[in-house]
């Protein structure tokens, strides 16, 4: 390895930084996570992992203590619609973000990876290397979440509409959780994400637009205006916007990976499930000396989340959101399939 210090920088110590430092390292590459941040790290998402994403960790070494998650319910008063997953597709788990990343960040110690508290800023590459965070390697992948600053460094951020911008917001409650389901409830202008996350815990995601009165939309929830009262167990968190678009998912020596890449909204629940198998192209890709090819393989990977979450966020901002949930009830076939090939 003359002239370099590492063959991969990963930009960004979150769950699919780590997840992508691990890929790196069960590939035989040496490699540094660049995190500036340190413990286990939280933030504001819905944290449940959709059965798909179970398989991937668990061949990364992962598995993380959650609860089960074995289908999807939306709701709205009067009205629900129950989707249980198909036994192909295997059983979801909630796990509460902090148990995940310390969970992946053990493995990746167990494994060599590096780590350095350090913001990945300005970058420079060259033909045969990137250097960054003071560290010359041969690749560099963006791994730093919404806000990418490797996405803006290496040019090919797109500028976002103001016009639509969602956002998130998360707290958790100790309340025994009452299903084994992955409870939306779609009200008047927030969609909130029941999540069971341990036998004595449950988190509440709220997606909407921007300046979410926690407490008043939670109130304005009948189903779930009972949680106000209950024991909080986490401090209140919020993300956004989630909407994020590029032009590229690589340049040069410089791959962007999970939510860097470009997110479209956390409103199916998905976004660790793309990011881990971006993360396995994206090795994959280094390995094998063709950066150039995982831009088809993001293309691919993410083609179902581009196209059906666009979809229902289109839905949730027009006229058609309440009958999202009467529509769902009526054709649970097509409820049931929608909800199955986002899961897997």
């Amino acid at each position: 390895m003359s002239g370099f210090d590492v063959d991969l920088i990963v930009a960004g110590g979150g769950p699919v930084g780590l997840a992508a430092a691990i890929e790196a390292r069960l590939a035989g590459l040496s490699v540094v996570v660049a995190e500036p941040r340190s413990g286990d790290i939280d933030k504001a998402c819905g944290e449940g992992l959709m059965p798909g994403a179970l398989p991937r960790l668990q061949r990364l070494g992962v598995e993380p203590a959650g609860m089960p998650l074995r289908g999807v319910s939306y709701r709205t008063p009067g009205r629900h619609a129950d989707h249980r997953f198909a036994s192909a597709s295997g059983e979801g788990r909630g796990v509460r973000r902090t148990e995940l990343h310390a969970a992946l960040h053990a493995r990746a110690v167990a494994l060599g990876v590096a780590f350095d508290e350090t913001k990945v800023g300005s970058i420079s590459q060259d033909a045969a290397s990137v250097t960054a965070a003071g560290t010359r390697a041969r690749w560099l992948f963006g791994c730093d979440g919404l806000h990418s600053t490797v996405r803006r460094e290496i040019g090919v951020e797109l500028p976002a509409s103001r016009r639509g911008r969602r956002f998130g917001v998360r707290q958790h409650f100790q309340v025994a959780p009452w299903s084994d389901l992955i409870e939306v409830h779609w009200s008047g202008d927030v969609e909130a994400y029941v999540t069971p996350v341990a036998p004595d815990t449950v988190g509440i995601a709220l997606l909407g637009r921007r300046g979410i009165d926690f407490a008043r939309a939670l109130a304005g929830i009948r189903e779930l205006a009972f949680l106000l009262d209950a024991e909080p167990a986490s401090t209140l968190r919020g993300a956004g916007p989630l909407r994020q678009r590029t032009s590229r998912r690589h340049r040069g020596r410089v791959l962007l990976v999970g939510d860097a890449s470009g997110y479209v909204d956390a409103i199916t629940g998905e976004g660790l499930r793309l990011g881990f198998a971006q993360a396995q192209a994206a090795v994959a890709a280094v390995v094998h000396g063709r950066p150039g090819g995982y831009e088809q393989d993001w293309m691919s990977i993410t083609r179902d989340f581009r196209v059906l979450t666009s979809g229902l966020v289109a839905a949730a901002r027009s006229p058609l959101r309440p009958a999202i949930v009467p529509l769902a009830a009526a054709l649970p076939r097509v409820y049931g399939g929608v909800v199955e090939r986002l899961a897997r």
